[in-house]
C-alpha cells in the first residue's frame, strides 16, 4: 500500500481504539516518525494532512528540516546528548526524551539563550531495560520538582518505549504503569499533564486504550526504513 492508504488505515485504527476506550479520537496525536526518510516523503505526508513529525538524531534533523515544508512541527524522540542541546532547542518544538536533571538543566540554559520556552516530556524506562535510556520511575519522582522549577522548560507529560514483543497485549501493563506514574506526577505538580507519549507501529492501539495522547508511528505509515548504504 502507498502512504495515503497506510495513513487512512492507521487513522481508522486510532478511531476504533479511542472509541473502545470511550475517548475522543481527536485526543490522540499521530506523530509521524520520519527518521531515515527523505524530505520528499515528509512533504508527501504533509500534503495528506500530517503536521507533526518525529526525528531521533539531531544531525539528521538539522539537514532535513530546512528542506521540508515550513509549517510542520518537529519532536525530538531519540536520546539527546548535552552537546546537541543548542541545535535541538533551535530545531524542535518539543523534546520527548528528557531523561535526567542534567539534560534538563542544559536544555533550560540553551532555551534561555534562545529566549524561548521549551515543552518537554520526561522519558521513563519503566522496566529498567539496560539497552534503553530513560528515568527509573523512583528517580523521576525525586527529580520532578527540580525540573519543574527550571523557568524555560514546560513539562507536558511522560514518554516511554516499552520492551519489544510481537504480542502487543504483553506491554499493556507497561502502558498502564506509565499512566499511573503520570498521575503521581500530576499530584506533585498540582495540575494536569496533557500528554502521555507511548505506542508505536506494533502496539499503538493498546497504548491508546491505556491513555496515550501521542502515538509515534513510522513503519506502519512509511513502510520499512531505507537500509543504510
Amino acid at each position: 500500500m502507498g502512504l495515503a492508504e497506510n495513513l487512512n488505515s492507521i487513522q481508522e485504527r486510532i478511531r476504533a481504539a479511542a472509541t473502545r476506550a470511550g475517548r475522543d479520537p481527536a485526543s490522540v496525536m499521530l506523530l509521524a516518525v520520519s527518521k531515515t526518510h527523505t524530505p520528499d516523503t515528509v512533504a508527501e505526508a504533509a500534503r495528506l494532512g500530517l503536521s507533526v513529525f518525529g526525528e531521533s538524531k539531531v544531525q539528521e534533523a538539522k539537514a532535513k528540516i530546512p528542506l521540508c515544508p515550513g509549517k510542520l512541527r518537529w519532536h525530538m524522540i531519540g536520546h539527546l546528548q548535552s552537546n546537541k542541546c543548542r541545535d535541538a532547542v533551535r530545531l524542535f518544538q518539543m523534546i520527548e526524551s528528557v531523561d535526567s536533571l542534567a539534560l534538563a538543566e542544559e536544555l533550560n540554559q540553551r532555551a534561555d539563550q534562545a529566549a524561548r520556552t521549551l515543552p518537554i516530556l520526561l522519558e521513563v524506562n519503566m522496566v529498567g531495560e539496560a539497552s534503553k535510556f530513560g528515568y527509573k520511575p523512583a528517580q523521576l519522582l525525586e527529580e520532578f520538582k527540580a525540573i519543574n522549577e527550571l523557568p524555560r522548560l514546560e513539562i507536558h507529560g511522560l514518554m516511554t518505549i516499552p520492551p519489544w514483543t510481537p504480542t502487543p497485549e504483553k506491554v499493556r501493563p507497561v502502558f498502564a504503569q506509565l499512566r499511573t506514574l503520570k498521575q503521581e506526577c500530576e499530584q506533585l505538580l498540582g495540575a494536569p499533564l496533557p500528554h502521555i507519549s507511548m505506542g508505536m507501529s506494533g502496539d499503538f492501539e493498546v497504548a491508546i486504550e491505556e491513555g496515550a495522547t501521542i502515538v509515534r508511528i513510522g513503519t506502519a505509515l512509511f513502510g520499512e526504513r531505507p537500509k543504510a548504504r
